[in-house]
Parts: C-alpha cells; structure tokens; sequence
C-alpha cells in the first residue's frame, strides 16, 4: 500500500529552495537561454567530486550542486506523485524549469 505524500507541499518546499539557489547563482528564471543551459548542465552532471571546478570552499559551486541535487528531488517527486495518479507540480520557477529540463531530455533523444 503507498504511504500518504503531501506532493503539493513537498513541490512548493523544492521550488522555494530552488528559488533560493538561484539568487545565489543570479539566475533569471524568465531568461529562457539561461534556464535551459542550467538544464543542461543538470543533466551532464554526473559526480560532482569529479568536475574540476567543484571547490567546497566556493559558495557558488556548491549552490550550483545544491541545485542539482533539487532539480533531483523535483524529478523524483514528480515521478513518484504520477506513479500515483496524481499530477504534481509547483510554481512558476518549477514549472519553467521542468519545461527547461523536458526540452534538454527531447534534445538528448531521451523519454521523458
């Protein structure tokens, strides 16, 4: 039997980190170019401790890795929620950035 999930809660929560993040890094989240590089750049993340330019001690990176490990978290809830019948999504920057993460999967020949 699947336990109860608040997705709506749980969306909003990620999104407001991811809000958070993004101010770090100076993202425009209605720059469409610039929320899709960040796609990108998600989605060819692998490890972080093997990218050269990972410096613990610069905030920047490790917002950027925190970000990732957000846009990680969406996918999964949005996973999990459809598994259960249920559409979940959050705000307006979760919405842009899904859109963003979508189009960089199609590009990649990946399903979504």
């Amino acid at each position: 039997m699947p336990s109860f999930e608040n997705y709506a809660k749980e969306a909003l929560e990620i999104e407001r980190e991811i809000v958070r993040r993004g101010l770090v890094l100076g993202i425009d989240w209605e720059d469409e170019v610039q929320v899709l590089q960040l796609a990108r750049e998600a989605m060819a993340c692998r490890n972080p401790a093997d990218t050269p330019e990972c410096r613990p001690d610069d905030p920047r990176m490790l917002s950027k890795i925190e970000l990732f490990g957000l846009i990680q978290l969406m996918l999964t809830v949005m996973r999990q929620s459809a598994d259960e019948n249920i559409h979940t999504h959050g705000g307006p920057v979760w919405k842009t950035l899904a859109r963003a993460l979508w189009r960089e999967m199609e590009g990649r020949g990946t399903p979504g």
